[in-house]
C-alpha cells in the first residue's frame, strides 16, 4: 500500500476555506488547540485524501467529512448525539446553497458517514469507510493506537499507514 497518493482534486480543496468558515462561525469548543478542533479535522482531510485515491471514491465527500463530522460537539468527552447533529448541519448546509459539490448519492454518504461516525461501525459504503477510517486514524491525538479489526479498509489496517498516523497525530499541525 502506498503511503503518498495523487494530490486532491482542485475542486475538494476548494471545499476547505469554505467549510471552514461555516464550522468557526458555529463552533463551541476550542476551535484552534481543542482535540475535536482545527488541527484534528487537518489531519482527517489528510488521510481522508489518501483513502479517497486508495478506494477511488470522490475527495469531496472526505473533505465536507474532514470539517463537519465533529462540528456539532457540544463538548469534548461523551457527546453522543453529534453524529446526527452533524449530518443534520449538512442537510441545513446543502439546503442552504452552501455544500453544492456532491451528487445525490455522495451527499448520502457523508450524511451516514457523519450520523454514524462515532459508532464503531465497520460496514458501509466505499465513501463512508473511507470516511470513519480518516477519523479513526487520528486517534493517536488522545494517546490510541488504531486497531487494525477497528479499521474498515485494507489500505487503513496496513501497518506502515496506522504508524504514518499515529505519528502525525503528534504533531499539532501538519
Amino acid at each position: 500500500m502506498p503511503v503518498s497518493a495523487a494530490p486532491p482534486a482542485p475542486v475538494a480543496v476548494r471545499i476547505i476555506p469554505k467549510a471552514l468558515a461555516v464550522v468557526r462561525a458555529q463552533f463551541r469548543l476550542n476551535w484552534a488547540d481543542g482535540i475535536h478542533g482545527l488541527p484534528h479535522w487537518s489531519r482527517v482531510w489528510c488521510h481522508g485524501r489518501r483513502l479517497a485515491a486508495a478506494l477511488e471514491v470522490n475527495p469531496c465527500v472526505l473533505a465536507w467529512f474532514a470539517f463537519l463530522h465533529d462540528s456539532q460537539r457540544r463538548n469534548d468527552g461523551w457527546d453522543p448525539a453529534h453524529g446526527a447533529r452533524a449530518a443534520d448541519f449538512a442537510v441545513r448546509l446543502q439546503r442552504d446553497g452552501v455544500l453544492t459539490e456532491l451528487t445525490v448519492r455522495e451527499f448520502d454518504d457523508l450524511c451516514v458517514a457523519l450520523r454514524w461516525h462515532s459508532e464503531g461501525q465497520l460496514e458501509g459504503e466505499a465513501a463512508v469507510r473511507a470516511c470513519w477510517d480518516a477519523d479513526r486514524l487520528d486517534l493517536g491525538r488522545v494517546g490510541i493506537i488504531p486497531a487494525p479489526a477497528r479499521l474498515c479498509t485494507t489500505y487503513a489496517r496496513a501497518r506502515p499507514i496506522i504508524t504514518r498516523a499515529v505519528r502525525l497525530s503528534q504533531r499539532r499541525w501538519l
